[in-house]
Parts: structure tokens; C-alpha cells; sequence
């Protein structure tokens, strides 16, 4: 900001070097890595993160080392445009949302080996037992005699399913979404066979 001398954290997208001056801008400002500027002014095919999905609330999307949206199009009469997001999704994102130019960095971050459980315990995750190792008293798939498998499906502790289950509320639909993540990725492989 012009006249400013306070500092603020940004989350560095891939590319950019100490040093770069980055600019954020309701107004067309340059392409360049860094920038940040409403959801209208990127050309289609541009890939962005840090992006708002309520105008004016902060970035919900592609904030994660490496991550990325894709923009697809865009349609000013009802004033969303519609990105890709990794997961295959396909969303509407509306016009007035600000995002950063570029990837966020660090892409390796997800093949990294944290090498021994102490590293693990640095970052604040403690040790997992299994539950089928614990007693009746302590998780419902515990308890049997010698090395029993559980007899039901994985849950938690206190008995929610951990395969997965839909949690999404009938009378509450995603109208933004415009294909899902689901369908994304049954279509791209029904298309690589």
C-alpha cells in the first residue's frame, strides 16, 4: 500500500524472489507472480491462488504448498467464473474475488520424509494406536481374544465411521459447484481407458 510501512505476511507463490515487489489492486494491474487482483482481470488459463469465495473474507482456496486453480471462464452477466480446482472440481467463483497471480510454493512439500517419530513430535502429532489394540472400555473396536480385526467398519473413538460417509445435508445444496470432484475424476477415467 502506498505510504505504508507496516508488513504483512503474504503466502509466496512459486517464482518469487526475495526482494520482488508484489502489488494487490481492485484495479487491471501487470501479470506478474505475486500480484493480487480481483478474479475479472485474470486471463483465462492463468493459474492463481489464495482465492476469496466470498468477496472481501480472505482467501479460502489453493492456500496449501504447491496448490493451484485453474481459470476456465467467464461470465459477466451473472458475474461468477468458473475455475478448476486440483481435485478435478469445478466451481464459480464470483467476479469481484481476489486472488494471487501464480502457485503457491514449496510443491515438493508433499513427498517430504520426516525420517523418525521425533520429527513427528516436533510438529505436535502424537503417537496413533490402533483401536483394534485397545480395550472394549476404550474403543468400540477393541477388545476379542488374540488379534482380532475389529468385526465391524473402522470408526473413531467415539464411533464415527473413518471411511468416509456423505455428510452433506439433503435440504443444503452447492449451487456454485459446478461439477464435482467425483464426477471430475470418473470422467478422467472413463477418458484414459
Amino acid at each position: 500500500l502506498e505510504g505504508d510501512d507496516a508488513y504483512r505476511y503474504i503466502i509466496a507463490p512459486q517464482a518469487l524472489a526475495p526482494g520482488d515487489e508484489v502489488m494487490t489492486s481492485m484495479d487491471e494491474i501487470k501479470m506478474r507472480v505475486g500480484n493480487c487482483m480481483p478474479v475479472r482481470h485474470v486471463p483465462l488459463g492463468q493459474d492463481v491462488s489464495c482465492v476469496e469465495l466470498i468477496p472481501g473474507k480472505g482467501a479460502q482456496l489453493g492456500r496449501s504448498a504447491g496448490t493451484y486453480l485453474t481459470m476456465l471462464d467467464k461470465q459477466m452477466k451473472t458475474g461468477y467464473a468458473l475455475m478448476r480446482l486440483q481435485s478435478g472440481e469445478k466451481r464459480f467463483i464470483p467476479l469481484d474475488s481476489l486472488c494471487t497471480v501464480g502457485p503457491v510454493s514449496n510443491p515438493l512439500h508433499k513427498i517430504r520424509k520426516l525420517g523418525k517419530a521425533g520429527r513427528a513430535r516436533h510438529l505436535g502429532r502424537r503417537p496413533k494406536v490402533r483401536g483394534v489394540a485397545m480395550n472394549p472400555v476404550d474403543h468400540p473396536m477393541g477388545g476379542g481374544e488374540g488379534r482380532s480385526s475389529g468385526g465391524r467398519p473402522s470408526c473413531s473413538p467415539t464411533g464415527v465411521l473413518a471411511k468416509g460417509f456423505k455428510t452433506r445435508k439433503k435440504n443444503k445444496p452447492a449451487p456454485l459447484v459446478h461439477e464435482s470432484r467425483k464426477a471430475a475424476q470418473t470422467k478422467a477415467k472413463l477418458a484414459s481407458k
